[in-house]
């Protein structure tokens, strides 16, 4: 089930006992964590909801509250946050997590009780015991990565509720500017409608005034100003990302990763995987997969290697000499330029 059709299903008042909300997806997540409040009564709402955040909470407590009859109501929600159980991932939490109680509720969830559980992981370990048990009862809302007609579709109607309008253009030039990032779509769009409050159309030019880029898409035109040797506009964009308080370690972390991407992109193309495959198999954002697609088209496997090696080897001597991070990201530029043809 999608987002859409579980917002649907609960304007329909068809409302299941458990169900898992995966994928970190601020916006869609608090969308819909209002659209459960809302089932509740106000005058209920103290006495028949609990939120618990699973690397301070216990899971038990969740489970004793979800027990309980609701108080003077039709229902009880439980939300239960983070989740780190459900997947293979290290925390920091020293709780306990005795996970028995929770496997003896799913078995038979309280017909009375609406739990939900918000899950903000790109995947859960399908290996466990708890995980198995929990996918076999809650329905499913996968919201991590939307597809970029997904994510306009989203938009779109955001600001048609509202009684505005988008043109194509905006739209494009939005999901460029922040990565397809739709939250960070979502966050941009209240300054957007008051700048075009007389107009009631947002377009390019207040697009391209007020959105700023994102450091993905930066590091993307950066990735492609070295690709294409430009050493100018390569330092432009590096000087910019460091005025935006980026360290040079994590903009040199982010390029190994972009170009890692491109790599892995390039191989798996040529055995036959889609965009859509590309996305889930490399655990990325599908709009990530679009603009790696269209760059590889440009260079060769050879200029995309030479690329990762430096940069690796750049990362090695940022971390293990004194040397100065941009000095070394600039002889970087000017080595990789020289040597690949």
């Amino acid at each position: 089930m999608n987002y859409s059709q579980l917002i649907q299903q609960l304007s329909d008042k068809v409302i299941k006992p458990v169900y898992l909300i995966l994928g970190d997806q601020d916006y869609l997540s608090s969308q819909i964590k209002a659209a459960f409040v809302k089932m509740i009564p106000d005058s209920e709402r103290s006495m028949n909801i609990g939120s618990y955040d699973m690397e301070d909470t216990t899971i038990s407590a969740a489970v004793e509250d979800a027990i309980l009859v609701p108080f003077f109501g039709e229902r009880r929600l439980v939300m239960i946050n983070r989740p780190y159980f459900l997947t293979g991932m290290r925390t920091k939490s020293k709780l306990d997590q005795d996970l028995d109680d929770f496997l003896e509720y799913l078995k038979h969830p309280e017909q009375s009780t609406v739990m939900v559980i918000f899950a903000p992981y790109d995947k859960l370990d399908s290996r466990k015991k708890i995980t198995k048990a929990l996918k076999k009862v809650a329905v499913t809302i996968e919201i991590g990565n939307l597809r970029e007609n997904e994510i306009k579709q989203l938009v779109t109607d955001k600001v048609t509720g509202t009684g505005f309008k988008i043109n194509r253009d905006a739209l494009d030039r939005m999901v460029e500017l922040t990565g397809g990032k739709l939250t960070t779509m979502m966050s941009d769009l209240p300054k957007l409608i008051l700048y075009n409050n007389d107009t009631k159309v947002i377009d390019l030019d207040s697009v391209n005034g007020l959105v700023s880029k994102s450091m993905e898409q930066n590091v993307f035109d950066l990735v492609n100003s070295v690709l294409q040797k430009n050493p100018k506009q390569s330092m432009d964009i590096y000087h910019q990302l460091l005025l935006e308080n980026d360290e040079p370690i994590r903009i040199n972390a982010v390029l190994i990763q972009q170009f890692r991407l491109l790599l892995q992109v390039m191989i798996l193309q040529k055995h036959g995987y889609s965009q859509g495959n590309l996305a889930s198999t490399l655990k990325v954002h599908p709009y990530r997969v679009k603009l790696a697609m269209q760059t590889i088209k440009k260079f060769s496997y050879n200029q995309l290697r030479e690329a990762y090696i430096g940069l690796v080897d750049t990362e090695r001597q940022m971390k293990s000499t004194r040397r100065s991070p941009e000095l070394l990201f600039e002889l970087f530029v000017l080595k990789f330029m020289k040597n690949v043809s």
